[in-house]
């Protein structure tokens, strides 16, 4: 599976997130032959949980794995600190980013740690976010930190 339909995975989540009333960032994760292991979004507003991220909701779904080593990470914006966390806490090997525009996260941090990040910059995902950050700064700030 190329790169752009893993994404078109965590756009569909991210969009799923933003009719729930939530902030339209989704994720998936994929064993290395490209294999859907688990996929999620952004539910923070949903379930009232700052914990669940798209890439946190997405790792939860796929279940335990033996190793994370060959796993891809895919996300439609640059993972934040928690989630560049968790990629890094369990050996992800791969992240492939929407976008990093209107965030850049932990995504040097990944690289110096020896994380193969790619970064699609895609318009779409650029859109999307940007369009629900203009209209809901204070939700955008809070999910960030920087209330």
């Amino acid at each position: 599976m190329e790169s752009e339909q893993m994404l078109a995975v965590a756009i569909e989540e991210a969009r799923l997130g933003l009719a729930e009333g939530g902030i339209p960032i989704g994720a998936a994760l994929f064993d290395g032959n490209g294999n859907l292991l688990g996929r999620g979004h952004n539910r923070r507003v949903q379930e009232n949980d700052p914990s669940i991220h798209g890439e946190t909701d997405a790792f939860r779904k796929a279940g335990r794995q033996r190793s994370y080593r060959d796993t891809i990470m895919v996300t439609t914006l640059a993972p934040c600190w928690y989630c560049s966390g968790l990629v890094r806490q369990f050996g992800i090997g791969t992240v492939i980013v929407g976008e990093s525009v209107n965030f850049q996260g932990g995504i040097e941090w990944l690289r110096e740690n020896g994380v193969n990040v790619i970064d699609l910059n895609s318009a779409e995902c650029v859109d999307l976010l940007r369009t629900f950050t203009d209209s809901n700064p204070e939700i955008w700030n809070e999910d960030i930190g920087e209330v």
